[in-house]
Order: structure tokens, then C-alpha cells, then sequence
């Protein structure tokens, strides 16, 4: 099973739409995927059609519930959720309480390994313990980024953080979300593609209304706006982050110091 983290430590990046959209093609394509909505907010389970579990949050955090009777089907192939609850508000300090937080989700979902191919988290935004164990339980982390300063300040300070504290295996895969190119600023940003050490992808999701009716539709871009430009996007992101995946570690070392070399001011 693979495991994969839409998180960025701002907010508002598009993590949710990351998370929903990229889950939804996974399902579409055929692999078994489970989304785990950490965020209580309770975004993606909204988008899912599903209300938000009541209480909750202690029990399988701590290990006495298990996770599978949590899991419900959506109303598409494939894809199951794992429900928000507010009472994840509070899971920083549950983490807190138990033994080896860090090791706490990679315990919580090895069970499930059989059963999915792919679990995609939606994590809320913040660096804290919950995000400290994610990062300990995945094989990579999608991130989508702002082409804004603040935006890439806070790539910056996420890579800076993982070079310290980080598990070394962990891959960190940011690409540009909600680009206005008529900006002249997201031009600059995209462009230059910043970054400290750290490559972004190709692929590009463009700034549109579609994004946004997902809270209207409640449903993934490609099921009620396929072929629309934010449809190609997400398809062409998830293809990439295949190929990313599945590249031998000494391509990606190589890639990473070509786009080191490249970068302005080199």
C-alpha cells in the first residue's frame, strides 16, 4: 500500500481538492484507495456526501477501535473515506498520550495494507505532532503551493524542518495549485520554480471557479466537469506522481541536483 499525504503547513493551498481529486482518479483507474480526512474541518468528507463522525478521535487513536470499522464506502468504485471528526481538533494532545507518537499512524494503518493499494491523508494545515506522525507514515508528501512568497517561505521552512527532523525516505513532492499566469507575481514564481533543494513538478493546477463549485457539487472536478482544464490537470498530476514514485533513487538524485544547478542565482 502506498501512502501519500496532501499537507502544506499553510492553509488554503488547495490540500482538500488535492487530496479528493487526485483519490478519485486513483479509484478511477482502478486501485483500491482510501482517503483518511484528518482535517476537522471535515472538508473532504463533506465533498465525499458524508456527514462527519460524532465524538470519536481517542479510541483508534490510542488503538481500541479498530480502523476498518470506520471505514465507509463513497458513492464511487473503489474509493472508501475514512470520516473527519472535530473531535480530531484534539488529536494533537491524544498523540501526545500515547506511546511512540511518532510511530502512532504507521502502526494505526499497517491492517489496512491488504486491503488498499493506495491511502491518500488529507492533513490539516499547522506543523505539530499529528503532522510528525504522518510524515513517519508516508511514502511521500504532495504539496501543493501558492506561486506566492509566503507560499514557497513555507516550503522552505517544511524542507528545512524534514533535512533535521525527518525519516530520510520520505519524498516531498510540491507543484503549483491555484496559478492565475495574468498575475504577473505567479509568472515570476512558476518560472523561477524556488525552492530550497527541492524539485517541484511539471504539472500545473490552474486557478478556476471549478475548484471551487466541488463545495456545490460536492463531488471530484472529473465527475461533473471532465475535460475541463482543472480535469486534465489532476490527471496529468497523478500520472506524474506515478512516475515520480516509481523513478529509481539515484534518477531522482540526479534530477534534484540538475534542478539545484539550474536555479537562478546559481
Amino acid at each position: 500500500m502506498r501512502v501519500l499525504a496532501a499537507y502544506n503547513i499553510k492553509g488554503g493551498t488547495g490540500k482538500t481538492a488535492t487530496a479528493v481529486n487526485l483519490a478519485y482518479l486513483s479509484a478511477y483507474y482502478g486501485a483500491r484507495t482510501l482517503v483518511w480526512d484528518l482535517d476537522p474541518q471535515g472538508a473532504a468528507t463533506f465533498y465525499f456526501r458524508m456527514p462527519e463522525r460524532r465524538g470519536g478521535g481517542k479510541r483508534h487513536i490510542r488503538g481500541k477501535q479498530d480502523l476498518d470499522s470506520l471505514i465507509r464506502g463513497t458513492d464511487f468504485e473503489m474509493l472508501d473515506l475514512l470520516r473527519a471528526s472535530f473531535a480530531y481538533r484534539n488529536l494533537d494532545q491524544t498523540l501526545a498520550e500515547t506511546r511512540k507518537p511518532l510511530e502512532r499512524f504507521a502502526k494505526l494503518i499497517r491492517p489496512l495494507t491488504k486491503d488498499y493499494d493506495y491511502l491518500i491523508f488529507d492533513c490539516p494545515p499547522g506543523i505539530n505532532l499529528v503532522s510528525e506522525s504522518i510524515f513517519f507514515a508516508s511514502e511521500a508528501l504532495l504539496v501543493p503551493t501558492i506561486p506566492t512568497t509566503l507560499s514557497v517561505r513555507c516550503l522552505d521552512l517544511l524542507t528545512e524542518h524534514l533535512e533535521r527532523n525527518g525519516p530520510q525516505s520520505l519524498r516531498v513532492l510540491p507543484f503549483f495549485s491555484m496559478v492565475d499566469l495574468r498575475k504577473s507575481l505567479h509568472k515570476t514564481i512558476c518560472n523561477a520554480a524556488p525552492g530550497k533543494g527541492v524539485r517541484f513538478l511539471k504539472t500545473r493546477i490552474p486557478y478556476a471557479s471549478v475548484v471551487e463549485q466541488m463545495g456545490v457539487r460536492r463531488a471530484p472536478v472529473s465527475v461533473f466537469a471532465a475535460r475541463s482544464a482543472v480535469d486534465y490537470a489532476y490527471r496529468a498530476l497523478w500520472d506524474e506522481i506515478q512516475i515520480e514514485l516509481d523513478a529509481p533513487a539515484a534518477t531522482r538524485a540526479g534530477q534534484d541536483l540538475q534542478r539545484q544547478t539550474q536555479a537562478p542565482g546559481s
